[in-house]
């Protein structure tokens, strides 16, 4: 179509103007004009290259050495053995953009003919089409040709000679818009719209995944990072109060803790994708929702990873070290161990336990193996109470197993047990440690005043399985004690006790 035919149809538009929040208006020009939508960052608020690559490493972890062979072969290729490898996934629950949704039925339902036009591999294309029942034609990339770009506004000029509106999202489809009748912005922002706007008229933008701040934010997990004050303890119980050059290694270690264990959350959330989606609560998390890509996640493991090792590099190689255990074992758990019962556990346990050898090592402070075993049995109760609300929950949503891990609806009383016990043993184990390293080493001048911590101790984790027993714990016990105000009262009651002890 030349630019005064393009002109023409576009007098007949109705240009809407983006985030008012109502409803958008049904686009004005002929019906006989074609929508053609893109996939990727468009119809679905996600990357199926990305997702088909999870999932590949997922189903066919011995098999990946042969990605960079298909990638060398060209990126068609690469598309075409992925998606065949993937054939069989489901892609019902991928994230779309449900206002681009909302609107493209509509103009279904008026007469149009909307067009899946992709570079994804027309067996993922296909899969993704069926999902649409507004989608009447699929155009996409096979193993010879990628049909991205140049390629795909040939192939939609060929198709649709008198013109058709195109909804994309990124650089990659400005040779297309620049051949359309009108754009169709997805989460584009202001440089790229008046890059579009310099050819075609744009109609229509949508909100798309973008890498908010609070995306970001909750991807990471920066609530998580009250465990890690858990590397201050070795100062305060280690003699090292009152030492300025151990409490700098201690905050360089917190935030090089903090960092690490923020890109394992995010590299775990890549990793079950799948199974966050069709959780309750997980849904809702940034990856699993679109809010944040794929690339931009994986972007952040590698940022986070590299800093967090970098500060510990600065306070010593064994600080370094410690961070290398917890990122083996934070992989194992990931990877592998989440899925098996009871062991899931016992290595969160060890991860927590983990931060206070951190603490130790930075702060170069002397720790009781008392107080590690009791940091094992505590952590181990509250990683259980989590598990034991978590069957709980798939109870109440009619599932037999939990997604993604080693647990059945008949494991809750042999869970419950468990907890229980350790919980007692938690309390045990901190009198034990009282009584034979706390009171002895002449630290505190008023120890009687520390048998409060064994009562506010129990009395803590008790309120933890009764509300687990009630079905009202939040999913995540350390979060729920964050936000919790009985929770935090006896918190600061046991600081108040240890300042009474020491003053």
């Amino acid at each position: 179509m030349n630019r005064t035919m393009r002109a023409g149809v576009a007098d007949k538009m109705t240009e809407l103007s983006p985030g008012s929040g109502e409803e958008v208006p049904p686009l004005s020009l002929d019906l006989a004009i074609p929508l053609v939508l893109d996939l990727d960052g468009t119809l679905f608020a996600t990357d199926t290259l990305h997702e088909s690559l999870i999932l590949f490493l997922r189903k066919h972890a011995s098999d990946a050495w042969r990605i960079p062979g298909w990638v060398l072969s060209g990126r068609a290729v690469a598309k075409e053995r992925l998606a065949v490898a993937v054939a069989k996934e489901n892609l019902a629950h991928f994230p779309t953009n449900v206002e681009l949704v909302s609107f493209a039925e509509r103009e279904a339902a008026r007469g149009r003919h909307v067009v899946l036009a992709t570079a994804a591999d027309r067996a993922i294309a296909e899969k993704a089409g069926a999902r649409f029942q507004f989608i009447t034609e699929i155009i996409a990339s096979n193993g010879n040709e990628n049909l991205k770009g140049e390629a795909k506004a040939r192939e939609l000029m060929s198709r649709f000679p008198d013109g058709f509106v195109y909804a994309g999202d990124s650089s990659a489809d400005l040779h297309i818009w620049s051949k359309a009748s009108g754009a169709i912005i997805v989460g584009g922002g202001s440089p790229l719209e008046r890059k579009v706007g310099m050819s075609t008229p744009i109609l229509v933008t949508f909100p798309g995944t973008s890498a908010g701040a609070s995306a970001i934010r909750r991807s990471l997990r920066l609530h998580q990072w009250a465990k890690n004050a858990l590397v201050f303890v070795p100062l305060v119980l280690g003699g090292k109060a009152f030492d300025p050059t151990a409490w700098l290694h201690a905050a360089i270690a917190f935030v090089a803790i903090g960092l690490l264990a923020s890109a394992t959350y995010v590299l775990n959330d890549l990793w079950d994708l799948a199974e966050d989606r069709q959780h309750w609560s997980k849904k809702q998390r940034p990856l699993a929702s679109g809010d944040l890509s794929i690339a931009f996640g994986f972007r952040l493991v590698v940022i986070a990873s590299l800093g967090a090792f970098a500060l510990a590099l600065a306070v010593g190689t064994g600080a370094a070290a410690i961070l290398a255990i917890y990122l083996a074992l934070s992989l194992a758990y990931s990877f592998r161990l989440k899925r098996e019962p009871i062991i899931d556990v016992f290595v969160l346990a060890t991860l927590f336990t983990t931060r206070l050898a951190l603490g130790v090592v930075a702060a170069g402070a002397t720790l009781s193996p008392w107080l590690m075993v009791f940091s094992m049995f505590i952590f181990l109760s509250l990683s259980l109470a989590k598990r034991q609300t978590e069957i709980a929950r798939m109870v109440e949503h009619g599932r037999e197993r939990t997604l993604g891990r080693g647990y059945c609806a008949s494991d809750a009383p042999l869970v419950l047990a468990i907890g229980i016990s350790t919980m007692m043993a938690t309390v045990l184990i901190m009198a034990i440690y009282l009584i034979d390293d706390a009171f002895p080493t002449g630290f505190y001048r008023h120890p009687d005043m520390l048998w409060g911590f064994p009562v506010i101790i129990f009395l803590f984790l008790a309120r933890i399985w009764l509300l687990c027993h009630r079905g009202e714990l939040h999913d995540d016990p350390v979060a729920f004690a964050l936000k919790d105000r009985i929770s935090l009262l006896l918190g600061a009651a046991m600081v108040a006790l240890f300042a009474a002890a020491i003053a």
